[in-house]
């Protein structure tokens, strides 16, 4: 008789770091609570979706790649790759046509990119980049951006992977400046990892916004989506008329959101549902009036929410919450401001009825100083989830810029964002439990052109917002990423970046979030092994 030895633990172990799984907590908890026999090991392999940036003949897009250095043990400190490869598109699912194929996206050591990728496809046709495509923003090493740059209107989503050491806390960053038309001013996404559900509050099919969700599949096999619009009165998607997308491999497939109801609607939620497979998704909004940007997925419905960010000089704040199960949800809506938690005036409580969303208009709420939105419970025994997001408006009259602030989840172990500029960068760290200080440090890496990294340590008050022109990198040249990580011992923080470009008089801006890059996992020891007896 031969028997095999098949231990638990290195079975959980190698699962764990090459897919990342790890316990997230909910927004606004402590965090995960770490099994008491544990190793914290560093994920193997990372994959990215970054959509296609935009069909504006006015528009250039810079794509920064970027990874932490520094893996724990067991990542081999000499090996890593990482890279992105142009996607084929189709039409979305209404037949609405999708664009030409992708051009020149700059990137790597010799200034070339991704080669175009041929004609018009319309009418769900597939383009597939040829097999000689040269890959995007190639990672040589961890702790240095790498940048590249596009100026087509046809550049094509973008999939990619990371491994070895590359693969921890692997960031792309997505800037798209679009100097006139409808969606002008500044648009960032730090590019998403594929899942199986989204939720996307503050979508709308209201007169003058044009809402496209983005599917993109990175794997080899299809992809099949179902999404689902809801509103203040319930189901606005149209019978079947959502249902069964396949996203071919990969590919991307945008669909416009107005196809989906009969019924305009302002604050409203779109729920992203992956029957078989995996997909990345982004909802690119674009207003008439208030331009356009990236609204990236909600964190996971939880009972509470935390939405770090609102600039000083906000000028109109939206609140959209939905409630996905079977329950209402009574939230205690809070301010944290740079002293303390507030209860902005005239909202003590807000109801969202199960299955619907409610919309608030909390104007300028953070009247000149920086804020973020806490929202908790409003019965301490409450377990209702919520999803949640902010649509952000700075300036006045033909001169707003519009970004959103989706619920983000605290950072456990590291946060990263790329894309930091000399000049227009904003940091904000809130610890939104009163009573538990938040004590991060702060790393700006070194320059895509040149600089030496530096760090610096901040605490945050339980209860407040910090909102600080983050660090930068000594002799800086070029752009550079920053790298939250809280200090063992600190309480919860959360934490989004702004990055503001002005176009003349338009305060042109996009907020990104920093969730836990979940670079690391923690892998329970087991008790035992299983023996698997073969003759």
């Amino acid at each position: 008789m031969k028997r095999t030895i098949l231990s638990l633990t290195a079975a959980a172990a190698a699962l764990a770091a090459v897919t990342g799984v790890a316990a997230v907590a909910a927004p606004g908890d402590t965090g995960p609570t770490a099994p008491a026999s544990a190793t914290r090991l560093p994920v193997q392999r990372s994959t990215l979706v970054c959509p296609a940036p935009s069909s504006s003949e006015v528009a250039e897009t810079t794509y920064t790649a970027f990874a932490p250095p520094g893996a724990s043990a067991g990542t081999d400190t000499k090996k890593g790759t990482a890279q992105l490869l142009p996607t084929g598109t189709v039409a979305d699912s209404h037949g609405n046509p999708a664009g030409k194929g992708g051009k020149d996206a700059k990137g790597g050591k010799d200034g070339k990119g991704a080669k175009d990728r041929g004609g018009a496809d319309t009418g769900g046709t597939q383009t597939v980049p040829p097999p000689d495509t040269k890959p995007v923003v190639p990672l040589q090493e961890a702790g240095k951006p790498v940048l590249g740059t596009t100026d087509s209107a046809d550049a094509p989503a973008l999939t990619g992977s990371a491994d070895g050491v590359l693969a921890p806390g692997w960031t792309i960053q997505q800037t798209t400046a679009v100097a006139a038309g409808l969606g002008r001013g500044l648009q960032g996404l730090s590019c998403t990892a594929p899942d199986t559900q989204f939720w996307f509050p503050g979508v709308s099919t209201a007169t003058g916004r044009t809402d496209y969700v983005h599917l993109t599949n990175p794997d080899p096999v299809p992809a099949v989506v179902d999404l689902e619009m809801r509103g203040k009165d319930g189901a606005l998607t149209d019978s079947g008329g959502g249902e069964d997308i396949t996203v071919p491999p990969h590919t991307t497939v945008p669909v416009l959101l107005s196809t989906l109801t009969t019924s305009p609607a302002d604050g409203a939620a779109l729920h992203v549902s992956v029957r078989s497979g995996r997909i990345g998704a982004a909802v690119q909004a674009a207003d008439a009036k208030t331009g356009g940007d990236w609204l990236p997925p909600a964190a996971d419905p939880s009972p509470g929410a935390v939405l770090p960010g609102i600039p000083a000089d906000a000028t109109d704040v939206q609140l959209v919450a939905v409630a996905p199960g079977d329950a209402d949800a009574d939230l205690k809506v809070q301010l944290a401001t740079p002293t303390g938690l507030i209860t902005p005036a005239g909202l003590d409580t807000l109801h969202v009825k199960s299955g619907m969303t409610a919309t608030v208009d909390l104007k300028d709420i953070t009247k000149g100083e920086p804020g973020s939105l806490v929202l908790t419970p409003g019965d301490a025994g409450s377990t209702a989830p919520i999803a949640a997001a902010l649509r952000v408006v700075r300036g006045k009259g033909d001169n707003q810029e519009m970004a959103f602030i989706p619920a983000t989840r605290p950072i456990e172990a590291r946060g990263t964002v790329a894309d930091n500029r000399a000049k227009g960068s904003t940091l904000t760290l809130v610890a939104p439990q009163k009573g538990k200080d938040a004590k991060v440090k702060i790393t700006a890496s070194a320059g895509s052109g040149g600089g030496t990294p530096v760090s610096k340590t901040y605490t945050v008050k339980g209860g407040t917002s910090l909102a600080v022109q983050p660090p930068q990198p000594s002799g800086l040249k070029g752009s550079y990423a920053l790298t939250v990580e809280p200090e063992p011992g600190s309480g919860p923080v959360h934490a989004a970046r702004m990055l503001a470009l002005p176009q003349g008089g338009v305060p042109a801006f996009t907020v990104q979030p920093l969730p836990d890059d979940r670079g690391s996992v923690l892998v329970p020891t087991a008790g035992q092994d299983l023996s698997l007896l073969t003759r």
